[in-house]
């Protein structure tokens, strides 16, 4: 098998696109990291060089590959029912409410939709238990048009799965075959439920909500103090008072105006 070269430039358009994607940062001394984390997968697939594996990210079609790709990068940080205790105070609190009325959830820093399914998992079960009414949505959205249209196609490395139970695979997901083994497709009754859209968190928005449920997690961190601020409350004005807001719970919480009822670490009660 032929050697597989990794050039500076190759490198540099890796450590761009992964910055631009999802914020990682790679300095010169990664370049061998990631060589070593890359290789194996171009020639699983076949391919012939690292171009053509850039050619493969570069098209918007291969959105599944391009989550391959990161995880391969990363240490998995993005995955299905992340921070599972705030699912647990979700499945609490709409379990003690035990209302059939419509239900509306924004995931409002999306990524590649793991949140937005995670939750739409939850949500079928509890309908199915009767614990919800059947009238029940989930928006997500992102910055990144590219990394919304991976989250459309529903497609994931099954490792991103991980901490889904057997139960639910079997009910929500398909498992690859052939080319497409080591991959995970969220069924198509599910994926009706979700919604997603392009949305710049830092910019006014208008006509969204209101909601009963909003995730705001691992965001934050790229943003100034004064930046946060604004960004929580702008967030806030769509969610129902009552309702149920989540940060990431490494975040810390943010020391905006809207009054907020602490639940548990990274889980919220809007006042008023």
């Amino acid at each position: 098998m032929a050697t597989i070269t990794f050039s500076d430039q190759q490198f540099k358009y890796i450590s761009e696109l992964m910055y631009g994607l999802v914020g990682l940062s790679f300095n010169d001394s990664k370049k061998s990291l990631i060589a070593s984390r890359l290789t194996p997968r171009i020639q699983r697939l076949g391919l012939d060089s690292f171009d053509d594996y850039l050619a493969m990210l570069a098209d918007e079609t291969q959105g599944a590959e391009l989550q391959m790709a990161i995880d391969l990068l990363t240490t998995n940080e993005t995955y299905f029912f992340r921070e599972p205790r705030h699912y647990e105070v979700l499945e609490s609190e709409l379990t003690s409410r035990r209302s059939r009325a419509p239900l509306a959830v924004w995931s409002a820093a999306a990524s590649f939709g793991d949140e937005a399914y995670s939750t739409a998992m939850l949500l079928a079960d509890l309908q199915v238990q009767g614990k919800i009414g059947p009238d029940w949505s989930i928006l997500a959205t992102d910055i990144s048009q590219r990394v919304l249209l991976a989250a459309k196609d529903a497609v994931y490395p099954a490792d991103r799965l991980r901490d889904v139970s057997p139960a639910r695979l079997r009910r929500y997901c398909l498992r690859g075959e052939g080319p497409a083994e080591g991959q995970v497709m969220i069924q198509d009754a599910l994926r009706e439920r979700v919604s997603f859209g392009l949305l710049n968190l830092c910019k006014p928005f208008e006509d969204l909500g209101p909601f009963d449920v909003v995730f705001l997690r691992n965001v934050l961190i790229y943003f100034d103090v004064a930046t946060k601020r604004e960004v929580v409350d702008r967030v806030l004005t769509t969610l129902r008072p009552g309702g149920l807001f989540f940060m990431g719970t490494a975040e810390g919480r943010v020391n905006c105006q809207t009054p907020l009822i602490a639940v548990q670490p990274g889980a919220y009660r809007k006042g008023g």
